[in-house]
């Protein structure tokens, strides 16, 4: 009696001993484990203490391994509380008879605690493993314990844990496994220094495997045909006879999004591993010819637009190029984005009801206060359609219509369509955002020309699994949108790359851009499926002449476009419902008013058809006999008049056309004193000089050779020109006046017949003679 209430006595103060003391540390930290959408490892990290050591989870692992783990090392490891005690009995009783150690009867549990406390094989030790196993057991389920065994079972070298293993010696997960790649993992953890994969460990591990493969048929885990197979391939196939080199793929990509989601240890990205591949493919084939035109940068983005999912990213031409900034993430990183804004002022100009896509607008030069903004090839084409302005980039026709749309209202439309807002400064921007006076990321354009390619729908990007999908938030109309994709679509435009194509789809819709300076290249296109945006430039913002978009980065778009063209699915070229016909003016593409001559129709959002009036259509009461146009209260009793339209353009378009001997339409001539006041609309613009401008005298050139231009752009058809305050000349507005300055400071004005005005400040000085040496 006394020895059964010591006994129940000792239980009690176990059992107390295994709740009060606390477990052996157990949280080890498991390698970070970026993975493809698919759920295969893309880029496995290090942990902490230098191991691979990828988590585990039992619902990713192959039953039959488990079910061969317990029949071969702890077959009563469901049933028994962390030590089994007929186990430890048997393999006592063998040590004895054979005088010799044969087996051990530690139990998976057991095995577990020596893992968490590495301590000598002693009889005292072998009781501290039996009491942490105890606890174990008492406070961890049985699938805990066995996560955590499978997380720390060693595999030689920083090898640790099923997961690791299965990839470092198979290349593939544990989620399926063969019966040899069983008992080969079975085999290894019981000697690692003498059984892990390297030649010298070859035979040894062959005959361990088989001879546990044989004990698992015996057990009964592989039986029937898997068994017969087993025994046949175990005749003919080695076991791997070194290790392969962990996943690390997507580098960039891999750090960039670790990085976001610290304390996660396994990240489901919506990474392709077949379109990252591809994509990676593609760049490696055009990085040489980039490097040897000074361009040692490159980041491409892939958007499948349709679920807004990142397929593919990849942050340089060269992660290893240490010397230009190979490891940085420039997927991530603001640049400017040169022309690659126009498409959306377009589409949101449209869906506004300011513009339509055969709107003509001035491409002549033109100055916005101190800002004098010029086109790429640095000329100009007097009149041309919006349209036409946005497939051949031009760059007044934007300027003039973000002065329209405003900064703000741009700025506002673009936070909404993914950039962020954050680096947005207040009243930083002006009028040259809309040609690259602004910085984005290639995952904000990415954002954004997805939208685009889904009618003006704007949803967030997906980059992993946990993002949230978001709901459609209306930018713009489909109207708008497929109106700009038609521009975008034009393929004989300057920006087409040189290049053969080799099947590119007719439904594809790219713009290109260039930074100032030549800093940045950008081509960015969308086909039915994808939207990709591909940047090239230098980390160090190194100029290089050769970054134009059309050919340091559209090759590359194009060669993406191709490779990830979805065959199957139509071309989209049936324009939406909300899209109606309306009829415009021929000359002008405005909406026809009474005054127009020739019509044609054009499609136009049902919600945003212009109001405006044609400003170039004006009809005027002609005097038959004098020619000579009249308003209503000029008109003499008995003179005879006929109503006549005329075409009548800025005075800085007439004088730009004349000026390169181009056709100017003959506009009204007034009878004296009738000439009326709405032709001059609003004040002049003085195109030159421009405000602030310093003008330098040069000794010894003659004063005939140093004079300023005077010219201005107005619909009136007469201005003056004042200096000081004195009256310099009169004349037609379209003319161009000269001035003979003197040094010092002057106001210039000029004046139309209306009294409105302009005015400029400039500064003259005389510069230094030349000195003969």
């Amino acid at each position: 009696m006394l020895a059964l209430t010591v006994i129940n006595t000792l239980w009690l103060v176990l059992f107390a001993a295994a709740f009060a003391v606390p477990l052996p540390a157990h949280g080890a930290t498991p390698s970070v484990v970026v993975e493809y959408r698919d759920g295969r490892p893309a880029y496995v990290f290090l942990s902490p203490d230098e191991k691979w050591r990828l988590p585990v989870a039992l619902e990713r692992l192959d039953p039959k391994f488990v079910d061969a783990l317990v029949a071969l090392e702890d077959k009563r490891f469901w049933s028994h509380d962390g030590v089994d005690s007929l186990a430890i009995a048997r393999a006592a009783w063998t040590d004895v008879t054979r005088m010799r150690r044969v087996s051990g009867g530690s139990t998976l549990t057991m095995q577990l605690a020596r893992l968490l406390e590495p301590r000598a094989r002693t009889v005292p030790n072998k009781l501290i493993d039996m009491f942490r196993a105890t606890q174990l057991d008492l406070r961890l389920t049985k699938r805990e314990i066995l996560a955590e065994y499978l997380l720390r079972t060693p595999y030689g070298g920083n090898i640790e844990g099923i997961e690791s293993a299965a990839w470092s010696y198979f290349g593939h997960g544990p989620a399926h496994l063969t019966p040899l790649e069983i008992a080969t993992l079975l085999a290894v953890p019981q000697g690692p220094s003498r059984y892990a994969p390297k030649p010298a460990n070859l035979e040894r591990l062959r005959i361990r495997r088989d001879a546990i493969l044989g004990k698992l048929i015996t057990a009964g885990v592989f039986t029937g045909t898997d068994a017969e197979v087993a025994r046949g391939d175990a005749a003919t196939t080695p076991p791997p006879e070194r290790l392969r080199r962990m996943p690390r793929e997507a580098p960039h990509a891999a750090i960039a999004i670790a990085r976001r989601h610290k304390g996660l240890t396994r990240i489901r990205t919506t990474l392709d591993a077949g379109t990252q591949a591809l994509v990676e493919r593609e760049v490696r084939m055009r990085a040489p010819e980039l490097r040897n035109k000074g361009i040692f940068g490159g980041a491409v983005v892939v958007v499948d637009h349709r679920t807004r999912e990142v397929v593919a990213l990849v942050g340089s031409l060269d992660f290893h190029d240490a010397e230009h900034g190979g490891q940085i993430a420039m997927f991530d990183r603001p640049r400017s984005p040169g022309s690659t804004l126009k498409p959306f002022l377009y589409a949101l100009a449209i869906d506004r009801g300011l513009a339509l896509p055969g709107y003509l607008v001035a491409d002549v030069p033109t100055q916005y206060g101190t800002y004098r903004p010029k086109n790429f090839d640095g000329d100009w084409s007097g009149l041309v359609t919006v349209q036409d302005a946005l497939s051949r980039s031009l760059n007044i026709p934007f300027v003039d219509l973000l002065q329209q749309f405003g900064v703000e209202p741009f700025l506002h439309e673009l936070g909404r369509m993914g950039m962020a807002m954050s680096r947005v400064e207040p009243g930083k921007y002006g009028l040259s955002m809309i040609i690259g006076g602004i910085e984005l990321t290639p995952l904000e354009l990415a954002s954004v020309y997805a939208t685009l390619a889904s009618d003006g729908m704007h949803r967030p990007l997906r980059l992993v699994d946990t993002d949230p999908t978001g709901t459609d938030a209306p930018i713009y109309g489909p109207g708008a949108a497929w109106l700009t994709r038609q521009a975008l679509a034009i393929k004989d435009r300057p920006d087409f790359p040189r290049r053969r194509l080799t099947g590119l789809p007719s439904d594809v819709h790219w713009k290109t851009g260039t930074s100032f300076g030549f800093k940045d290249a950008w081509a960015i296109g969308s086909n039915p499926a994808y939207t990709a945006v591909v940047w090239t430039g230098n980390v160090d913002t190194t100029p290089s002449s050769e970054l134009v978009g059309s050919e340091a980065a559209g090759p590359l778009l194009f060669d993406i476009l191709e490779a990830v063209a979805d065959r199957t699915r139509p071309a989209r070229n049936t324009p939406p419902a909300e899209l109606v016909t309306v009829e415009v003016c021929a000359y002008s593409g405005h909406i026809a008013s009474d005054v127009c001559g020739q019509r044609t129709t054009a499609l136009a959002p049902v919600h945003a058809v212009p109001t405006a009036p044609d400003p170039y259509h004006q009809a005027y009461d002609v005097d038959r006999e004098t020619g000579r146009a009249v308003l209503p209260s000029c008109r003499v009793p008995g003179r005879t008049y006929d109503r006549k339209t005329f075409i009548v353009l800025p005075s800085a378009i007439t004088a730009w056309l004349a000026e390169r001997n181009r056709a100017v339409p003959e506009g009204p001539v007034f009878a004296d004193g009738c000439a009326p006041d709405t032709v001059a609309g609003l004040a002049p613009i003085m195109v030159t000089p421009v405000e602030g401008q310093v003008v330098t005298l040069i000794p010894g050139v003659p004063a005939k050779n140093q004079l300023v231009p005077l010219a201005a752009s107005t619909r009136a058809g007469t201005v003056s020109w004042f200096v000081d305050g004195e009256l310099l000349a009169t004349g037609p507005a379209s003319a161009r006046h000269y001035w003979l300055p003197s040094p010092g400071k002057h106001e210039l004005v000029v004046a139309d017949d209306a009294g409105r005005k302009a005015r400029r400040s400039i500064t003259v000085q005389a510069g230094t003679p030349i000195r003969g040496r």
